[in-house]
């Protein structure tokens, strides 16, 4: 049910799709795509109003304010205008805008009969909801709407949202659901399976909840997790049915998901303080890097899409080994999706990028090393900021937070940070600076003595749920505390400095080139004089050594092995200079070059028509998009042999007369799409193979 993404299938319904077909061939299985069907009635109902744009804004954009699911609740609570007056209340003292979602509740009881209408005309025996993060209203409002007209469906509930107490305290609550599943669900789900069959109680399956009479049951937890070789390949089928239908599918670029592990590896070490994620299952276990490209070629050539997001917590370091060359090797332009910790090397970047990874989430969280102790997060500032600036080199695209607000913070710890923002503009930016926020899972929340003592439901639940608030405390995954670390002129100096970064990062550069025995550094970032340094000697072996971040005495010592004659007082002086022009980051002792060798393209660089017509290899086919005309977008797939076979030979302007009867056919249809042009006896195509992705990336 919404609010899932609509450019992306269903990771857990593809694996339930799997694991029941595989578990119990004869059982019939039905998909029923709850978001993507919103997307559609809201377009449809509102004559265009309301379109898969709005859908994000609400749905993805506002999940700490919880606008999906109050969308629902009305339709969950038979009231139309339940909660309204505490959202607008809510709205006034945040500062957010509901209007959208106000216009899209209108539509949400009507919604919710026709998902009904469509759910039982397939006279289901039982209906498996998953739920994370704002899917959970949409849902209930679903099940109750069924259970109501049909009394003896078995309603299943599963999914991160029913994780530990939330799904015993969603089941309580909510009689019309029959069980819910907490916790992974590959072993769970079938042995439930059994005991629907066989008419017994459920007793034995782990961490199930059920009724017994009208007792809410909740069987303990195990804590066996799923082993890779049973996690099923998903099966998209249905999904990609109902996406070619669907009148949605020319608003969105779609998207294949795939899951190579499970877990986290750094966590089962060093929990984040602040991370509420894998909160039952954080052992971190992986498919092996064989098996998961093989479900990737299986998906690409099956689907005919090329953009790959992966849902790892963190990526499986032996995937440097066997997944990520598997993917360099393959020749595709592929762009993928990946979280990884921010400690990576630059030739692990760099192997990134060559296997088609255009995006990553590497956790920076913050640029200051006693922050990032406090966090736990095994990085310092120096580390990050390396990070950062390898981004650059090799044209990945990263998204990360920068976070505030740790228990035992204090504004001295932000000080020289904030100090060198300015020079940091170059680099990419944070999507802004952030408030921690307590979760559920966390060591924040399980352990109040870390600091945070007192804790409530999140504010935005009053208008989400009309539950009491120890039933609320038991359900939600998000809490309100007392604020912890910076506060007041630092907190606002913070929040300055970030949107100072993120306005002129567009613009902004500052680069590395070498000149004879010379290295030249080009500023040309915001706000700082427009000119480039001339270094020599060992100043420009000082800032090569740099690169991989030292002190001044490990920095001083190498120079003197490379064979330069410096003392350490001109180093110290030389050492401050550059800090001066923003050359260097410094992170206690330890100084960081900040100059990129690379210069990505930006995506609203001036005069940069960002995808406007392009072509991108997979295996045996071609995708050509053409936005040429405004407001219109083409989508083309080239797969006929014959018609790929001509595509690639027009890539260099040939003379008509060489080609075959069948290939001039094949030009002519190209030409007649605009994909080709015929002139003076002679064809080429026209769109260019786009293999390279500006920065920031934002398509996947």
């Amino acid at each position: 049910m919404p609010w899932h993404p609509i450019d992306l299938p269903s990771l857990q319904l593809g694996l339930l799709h799997a694991l029941v077909s595989r578990t119990r061939p004869h059982d019939e299985v039905r998909e029923f795509h709850g978001s993507l069907r919103w997307a559609e009635f809201l377009l449809e109902r509102s004559d265009g109003r309301l379109r898969p744009g709005d859908y994000v804004r609400v749905g993805s954009d506002s999940i700490f304010h919880g606008l999906g699911d109050w969308v629902f609740s009305g339709a969950l609570y038979d009231d139309p205008d339940w909660g309204t007056a505490r959202l607008r209340d809510y709205a006034v003292r945040h500062g957010i805008d509901v209007d959208t979602a106000c216009a899209m509740r209108a539509y949400a009881a009507e919604f919710i009969a026709e998902c009904a209408d469509a759910v039982l005309a397939d006279e289901p025996d039982v209906v498996g909801f998953t739920t994370t993060f704002m899917q959970n209203v949409s849902s209930l409002a679903l099940a109750r709407e069924l259970k109501g007209r049909s009394p003896q469906l078995t309603i299943v509930f599963g999914g991160s949202n029913c994780d530990g107490p939330m799904g015993h305290a969603l089941h309580r609550n909510h009689r019309f659901v029959d069980q819910v599943v907490r916790g992974e669900g590959e072993y769970a789900l079938p042995a439930l399976l059994r005991h629907l069959d066989d008419g017994t109680p459920p007793s034995d399956v782990p961490g199930l909840c059920w009724w017994e009479g009208e007792v809410s049951r909740a069987n303990p937890e195990s804590r066996r997790t799923v082993a890779p070789a049973d996690i099923p390949s998903p099966d998209y089928d249905d999904w990609q049915t109902a996406l070619d239908a669907s009148p949605v599918a020319e608003y969105v670029h779609p998207k294949l998901v795939v899951e190579g592990a499970r877990g986290c590896w750094w966590g089962e070490k060093h929990h984040c303080t602040f991370c509420g994620l894998n909160g039952s299952a954080m052992a971190f276990r992986a498919k092996p890097g064989e098996r998961l490209w093989s479900e990737v070629d299986r998906l690409v050539r099956r689907h005919r899409i090329l953009d790959v997001v992966t849902v790892d917590n963190i990526i499986d370091m032996a995937y440097f080994r066997d997944f990520l060359p598997r993917a360099a090797a393959s020749g595709w332009d592929l762009r993928m999706h990946y979280e990884v910790k921010s400690n990576l090397t630059a030739d692990q970047l760099a192997l990134l990028a060559d296997s088609g990874t255009v995006h990553i989430q590497p956790g920076i969280e913050s640029l200051g090393s006693r922050v990032l102790d406090l966090m736990d997060k095994g990085v310092t500032g120096a580390r990050n900021i390396r990070t950062l600036r390898e981004c650059e080199n090799h044209a990945l695209t990263c998204s990360w937070n920068l976070l505030y607000g740790f228990p035992g913070e204090t504004a001295d710890d932000y000080t020289a940070v904030l100090d060198q923002l300015p020079a940091l503009v170059h680099l990419q930016p944070p999507s802004g600076a952030h408030r921690i926020q307590l979760e559920r899972f966390s060591p924040h929340f399980n352990d109040p003595g870390l600091g945070f003592g007192k804790r409530g439901p999140a504010e935005m639940y009053q208008h989400v749920y009309d539950l009491p608030e120890n039933e609320l405390t038991e359900l939600v995954y998000l809490f309100d505390t007392e604020d912890a670390g910076i506060g007041g002129a630092v907190e606002a100096r913070l929040k300055r400095g970030v949107e100072r970064w993120l306005t002129g990062h567009s613009g902004s550069r500052l680069t590395f080139t070498e000149d004879a025995d010379a290295l030249l550094v080009h500023d040309r970032r915001a706000n700082w004089p427009r000119r480039t340094h001339r270094f020599t000697g060992w100043r420009a072996a000082a800032l090569r050594r740099l690169e991989d971040g030292r002190s001044g005495q490990a920095l001083h010592r190498l120079l003197l092995e490379d064979g330069h004659r410096l003392t350490v007082e001109e180093l110290d002086q030389w050492l401050q200079r550059a800090l001066e022009l923003g050359l260097l980051f410094r992170d206690g002792r330890t100084y960081v070059s900040l100059p990129t060798w690379g210069e990505p393209v930006r995506l609203d660089e001036p005069g940069y028509a960002y995808q406007m017509l392009y072509h991108r290899r997979g295996p045996d086919f071609v995708i050509v998009m053409d936005r040429r005309d405004k407001g219109v977008s083409a989508r083309y797939t080239l797969d006929d042999p014959d018609l790929l076979a001509t595509f690639d030979m027009l890539q260099e302007p040939t003379p008509l007369a060489e080609l075959s009867d069948t290939q001039q056919e094949a030009a002519r249809l190209l030409a007649d799409e605009g994909l080709a042009l015929l002139t003076d006896g002679r064809a080429v195509a026209l769109p260019p193979r786009l293999r390279s992705w500006p920065v920031p990336c934002t398509g996947i």
